[in-house]
């Protein structure tokens, strides 16, 4: 259950970060309804599982290097420390989510597939995504140390759930008009992120000082 629930964390603290994914299904749940903002979520969800995959691989590959795995500690530790700065002030004054998508209310009837490889689109192409896969979820994947297949699969597992679970919330929320997507919605997204990103800090320096000191 712990690699499980790493995984979920680990996600969540992408998942939170109000970027062009979630734009997109909170605009998508506005103008089409909860099934096309769904579809795009799952769709963003496979995306980022990609991104994960890929990322334990290359660490892997990487980790047997002593020096990559001291960078990792350490740059992994500063980054995380930042995020939660940046997103306490965020808190502090929250992101305006412009909802308009143009055109009004359409059926989702044969739509599904395109939203889905809609939201697999932006997940691959989110500059976020990438550089939080390149730095915040590497240095998170390397200090996990999950080596053995049952492990991995509980960690990606919990990685996936938290991503397609976030879109059904995220889908229900927009398609009832977004009447609870106000500041007061964004500034709990942002405080919640500083929580997990304040932890994972502290996971990753602990695990580092722990594995190489």
């Amino acid at each position: 259950m712990g690699w499980f629930l790493s995984g979920f964390f680990l996600s969540l603290s992408l998942c939170l970060d109000l970027g062009i994914v979630n734009v997109a299904i909170i605009r998508a749940g506005v103008a089409r309804g909860l099934f096309p903002s769904f579809m795009i979520g799952v769709g963003s969800s496979f995306g980022d599982l990609i991104y994960a995959l890929l990322s334990m691989v290359g660490i892997s590959l990487l980790m047997e290097n002593r020096i990559i795995r001291w960078v990792l500690w350490l740059g992994g530790t500063l980054i995380l420390l930042y995020m939660t700065w940046n997103m306490l002030k965020e808190f502090r004054s929250p992101k305006k989510i412009d909802l308009q998508e143009t055109g009004g209310r359409q059926p989702v009837s044969g739509k599904g597939w395109r939203d889905f490889s809609a939201g697999l689109g932006l997940a691959l192409a989110s500059p976020s995504a990438i550089l939080w896969f390149a730095t915040i979820g590497g240095s998170v994947i390397a200090s996990s140390n999950a080596h053995s297949s049952s492990a991995l699969l509980l960690f990606f597992g919990g990685f996936f759930t938290a991503s397609v679970t976030w879109s059904l919330f995220m889908a229900g929320v927009s398609s009832q008009g977004g009447k609870w997507l106000g500041h007061r919605l964004v500034r709990g997204f942002s405080f919640a992120s500083a929580l997990l990103f304040l932890y994972f800090a502290g996971k990753v320096f602990v695990d580092g000082y722990q594995t190489l000191l």
